[in-house]
């Protein structure tokens, strides 16, 4: 009984007073509540309430990107791409327009420092560079089976594809982390960021330690897109890559 009056009486006095004695009185690491900070983290990592408040904050993530996907049926506005070395040094950047209408119609189109367009059809993937006069042609499922743009054009299916999980916040930005089942993509794993439940931005990392960031701007959801937005016409002598 004597032990345990006496370590009472030790976490009293550590609870009121520094290292060396002086008053300590935090909050947030900022002095103004009486107790330690590390006492703070000890006892709240042991609490229950504690562990279903994370648990609950870690699926809330995944479950506003369900709610949004579920929810938006086309989206329209601009965004901005930059692609960074595995040092993290910017090594190329563009920006353009995009569109989307699900299910697998979408319409990307690079306006700068060079022009180039990806469409989705519902059928085939259009990828035009009119520098080269070229145009590749993909099946749609071959496109997006286990790709991003799987998640913003697709079926909504995303669990099928990918192993979804929350990846915390930064900046207000809610991350979720989206790991492919299968290794056919052209990226190890990419994070889909949502902002107050609308999307505002995708990172994708390569096979080749590159990230690639896409900013979005300027969104409307559920807009009335034309049916010919969609429809991809090969120029006149083009060349014509793929199926």
């Amino acid at each position: 009984m004597s032990r345990i009056c006496a370590a009472i009486s030790f976490l009293k006095k550590r609870f009121n007073h520094g290292a060396h004695g002086e008053k300590q009185i935090f909050f947030l690491g900022s002095p103004v509540f009486p107790v330690r900070p590390v006492v703070i983290k000890k006892y709240l990592a042991f609490s229950p309430a504690y562990l279903v408040f994370i648990s609950i904050a870690q699926a809330g993530g995944v479950e506003d990107l369900k709610s949004f996907l579920n929810q938006t049926h086309s989206l329209k506005g601009q965004f901005t791409q930059t692609v960074l070395n595995r040092n993290g040094n910017q090594i190329q950047s563009a920006s353009g327009q995009m569109q989307f209408s699900r299910p697998g119609k979408f319409y990307w189109a690079y306006e700068k420092p060079y022009v180039q367009l990806i469409v989705g059809d519902g059928v085939k993937v259009w990828m035009y560079d009119p520098d080269l006069n070229q145009v590749t042609v993909k099946k749609l499922g071959q496109a997006l089976g286990s790709t991003p743009a799987a998640l913003l054009a697709g079926s909504g299916e995303i669990e099928q594809n990918f192993q979804l999980s929350s990846a915390g916040r930064s900046n207000g930005i809610d991350w979720v982390e989206a790991q492919p089942k299968s290794k056919e993509g052209g990226f190890d794993s990419f994070r889909i960021g949502l902002k107050a439940g609308q999307l505002e931005a995708m990172e994708l990392r390569d096979h080749f330690s590159q990230t690639t960031v896409i900013r979005f701007s300027g969104l409307e959801r559920n807009p009335k897109l034309p049916a010919s937005q969609f429809v991809f016409i090969p120029p006149k002598g083009a060349d014509i890559v793929g199926e």
